[in-house]
């Protein structure tokens, strides 16, 4: 079999849309090899089709380019892979010796940067957006691309080789294989579930307001979240209602998706609000159709591409980001009627099993394998 090689410096060993999604979609085709970074999250029990290759982790661009893309080369250039697949735009370096090696490569651009600059925190130097863009250019020409949305097709014009949009939708079966699990817990009609990044850009101050204006009539409301924060403890004091509602917030940090999945069972609704900012308004938030695929109504912006789904499939929430009385309102909705929230919530199911849903996905991701092998 002809191997394929999943490469990324920045995503962990257990993120779900590589090693959960794309390593055994190719499997079933493919050697696959995943060269990932591994942290204290990672799982050593990753499926036997595929060979996991760790790499040091590191926070800062800089110190990536220096510690382990050298690692990644002495690591991986032994396997002389027919096909290179990169996530992160730092790695296209690293892609040109393996394509003059004889390898094709597939760069996955899973973000907008151009957009994304606006907001982030960190590795925003002008030095590195320089580098991004002349990188990112080179990619254009000699890569074959695979986008996560349709909106990036704005942006990326005019390409040298085939591309193709595979969405980042819900895999059913990974979902359904770790929720069934019968854990013995009281489900708490007043828990609410959010899963991804905690930033205050991903509406964390319109949340605590919201939980604010709830808890005197809901003493025991819960909000279960799971991700990496990106923000500061006095970041978050220097919110009004902080203090008094942080006892209503149960933090997890990143977690395993299969760890997160069985939380979720027994809350009531999840939430995936994000701000008009960078490339949110544009791109999917994945968050969406897992919830949808675990039966919960879903809370997320008013962003005509989220209402599209949403809305149109009667499975939940869109609501102005920034308006903490009506996430109250929604939430507390959700609360009153369980028997309308639940009809809600399986109307979400059969739209992701109809519409949203990595099955039907990785029909493209092969197809575009095979294609590019010719």
């Amino acid at each position: 079999m002809k191997r394929a090689l999943l490469l990324s410096s920045i995503h962990p060993a257990t993120d779900p849309r590589i090693v959960y999604k794309t390593a055994p979609a190719l499997a079933s085709c493919f050697e696959v090899i995943c060269a990932l970074p591994e942290d204290s999250h990672t799982v050593k029990n990753t499926s036997s089709d595929i060979k996991m290759i760790w790499l040091p982790r590191y926070e800062g661009l800089l110190q990536r380019i220096l510690f382990c893309h050298p690692v990644i080369l002495w690591k991986c250039l032994r396997f002389r892979p027919e096909y290179v697949h990169i996530f992160v735009p730092e790695l296209i370096p690293v892609a040109i010796l393996f394509k003059w090696l004889g390898a094709k490569i597939i760069y996955e651009v899973q973000e907008n940067l151009y957009k994304k600059f606006e907001i982030k925190t960190y590795n925003n130097h002008p030095v590195f957006r320089l580098f991004f863009k002349r990188l990112d250019g080179y990619a254009r020409k000699q890569f074959h691309c695979i986008f996560t949305d349709d909106s990036y097709l704005s942006e990326y014009q005019n390409l040298k080789h085939p591309s193709v949009v595979i969405r980042n939708f819900v895999s059913l079966t990974f979902v359904d294989q770790y929720v069934a699990q019968n854990i013995k817990w009281q489900i708490n009609r007043r828990s609410f579930f959010y899963c991804g990044v905690i930033s205050m850009e991903r509406c964390f101050d319109t949340l605590v307001a919201a939980i604010a204006s709830m808890t005197h009539q809901y003493p025991d409301l819960t909000v279960h979240l799971f991700g990496p924060v990106r923000f500061q403890e006095k970041d978050a004091e220097q919110l009004p209602d902080y203090h008094r509602v942080k006892k209503h917030l149960i933090f997890y940090g990143y977690t395993d998706l299969k760890k997160a999945l069985p939380y979720a069972k027994h809350c009531i609704a999840g939430i995936a609000l994000l701000k008009p900012v960078a490339d949110y308004p544009d791109s999917y938030t994945t968050k969406i159709f897992e919830y949808m695929a675990l039966n919960l109504p879903v809370i997320t912006s008013d962003f005509p591409l989220y209402k599209d789904v949403v809305q149109k499939s009667d499975c939940g929430f869109c609501i102005p980001p920034d308006n903490a009385s009506l996430l109250s309102k929604a939430m507390e909705w959700i609360i009153s009627t369980p028997d309308k929230a639940r009809i809600m919530g399986n109307n979400g199911r059969l739209a992701a099993e109809k519409h949203y849903n990595w099955e039907k996905e990785q029909h493209y991701l092969l197809k575009f394998y095979s294609q590019i092998s010719k």
